[in-house]
């Protein structure tokens, strides 16, 4: 093979992927990393709590792409070329063991993002591939002759290269979306993706770090829906179910300004006669107990009681002298309780984007660009996002993975 100079631009994850595997495919290139700020992979060093969640234990496609609200469909052949098997595999090679959390979750054994960064930072210096930091991309522009491209970076250097992939990241400000932009592509616009709930009400207040394992989070009105864990914070609802609404409904919940309802459904039960057949059974097995000390359906006690009170119903009040009224009310409060949200904070581990390079403009074959030969994209600069579990680092080492190697020449 010739030897090819390619640039990655984004010292992220799918970035460095990408250069690993151009020069793991043509041993004679030339490939440098371009990062703008003065880290390499810092999302990797902070994800999973510092844990870095590598990826998930799914290794069907068809049924790992159910896990992205974007890009679903384009990721299925990537992910049959290089999926969790392929990843769990290519970092054991590399002397990094993962392990598998109950909730299909995949980490290190070491519980250190510090080791996956390591192993990544180690294997590119051992490809002799190139890091220059604090070296943003100002300009790109093909060259005349057709023969690559001509970067203009930070510090008014120009320099030449035959191939480029960008691996910015999806932020609103992502250099990688300008280049795409000066070569025709269209970019949908970023939106925040994985976020919590701001929620001033009464019934949430001195609640703060009460969780519930299995609730139900829907949007009324919409087909927005999740069930799992439900957490109550100093600033409203946060949890698994919580972030994968906020990454299902990432566009509508930006155009409402972030102003809508949600209703809880604290059992994981919406179904109303259900939760009342659950009540009327615990009404009947216990008896003279009082309504706040006995709960038959294993709801945390302090959220138990705030519920009795939003039903007025007397915490004293024995199951066996509970009212029809007393116990439709506290139904209602258990199935579907609604709150207004007002607004989003970012979840302390997840930078997530909705938006991105539009899909149908790129060849995922190759992740080359369909509007200039020899442009690559990877990672989150695409229109590609998953809820929380690992799903976004594993469309990173996918994507990555593939565009390196059509860069440098592997079919």
């Amino acid at each position: 093979m010739s030897s090819l100079r390619i640039a990655v631009v984004g010292g992220g994850a799918a970035g460095f992927f990408a250069a690993i595997r151009a020069a793991e495919v043509n041993p004679n290139a030339r490939v440098m990393i371009l990062e703008a700020t003065a880290y390499v992979l810092a999302k990797v060093r902070i994800s999973g709590g510092g844990r870095c969640n590598v990826t998930h234990a799914c290794f069907d496609p068809r049924e790992l792409v159910k896990r992205y609200p974007r890009g679903a469909r384009e990721l299925i052949g990537p992910l049959h070329r290089f999926g969790p098997t392929q990843t769990v595999a290519w970092f054991a090679e590399r002397g990094v063991e993962l392990k598998t959390e109950g909730d299909g979750r995949m980490f290190p054994i070491t519980d250190d993002s510090g080791t996956i960064i390591d192993c990544l930072r180690q294997t590119a210096a051992d490809k002799a591939i190139g890091v220059r930091l604090r070296t943003p991309v100002r300009e790109v522009v093909h060259l005349e002759d057709g023969d690559g491209f001509q970067l203009t970076l930070g510090d008014g250097s120009i320099e030449r290269f035959d191939r480029l992939i960008v691996a910015t990241g999806g932020n609103r400000g992502s250099g990688g979306h300008a280049i795409a932009t000066a070569f025709g592509h269209t970019i949908e616009p970023p939106v925040p993706s994985l976020f919590t709930f701001q929620i001033e009400d009464p019934l949430l207040r001195g609640l703060e770090g009460l969780a519930v394992p299995d609730a139900e989070a829907k949007v009324p009105g919409t087909k927005l829906k999740q069930v799992g864990p439900v957490l109550i914070t100093h600033w409203g609802l946060s949890g698994p179910a919580i972030l994968r609404l906020s990454a299902w409904g990432a566009r509508e919940f930006a155009a409402c300004d972030y102003r809508f309802t949600v209703r809880i459904a604290w059992s994981g039960e919406s179904n109303e006669e259900k939760v009342r057949a659950q009540l009327a059974a615990g009404r009947q097995s216990l008896g003279r107990k009082q309504v706040s000390n006995a709960n038959p359906i294993g709801l945390p006690g302090r959220l138990w009681e705030r519920l009795l009170q939003t039903a007025q119903v007397d915490p004293t009040t024995t199951w066996v002298t509970l009212s029809k009224v007393g116990l439709n009310a506290l139904v209602r409060a258990v199935a579907a309780t609604e709150f207004a949200v007002t607004g989003k904070s970012m979840n302390k581990e997840e930078f997530v984007t909705c938006g991105g390079v539009r899909l149908r403009e790129v060849d995922f074959k190759t992740l080359e660009s369909r509007k200039q030969a020899g442009l690559y994209f990877a990672g989150e600069v695409l229109d590609i996002d998953g809820i929380t579990g690992g799903f976004n680092f594993q469309s990173a080492w996918t994507t990555g993975h593939i565009a390196g190697s059509a860069a440098a020449g592997e079919v």
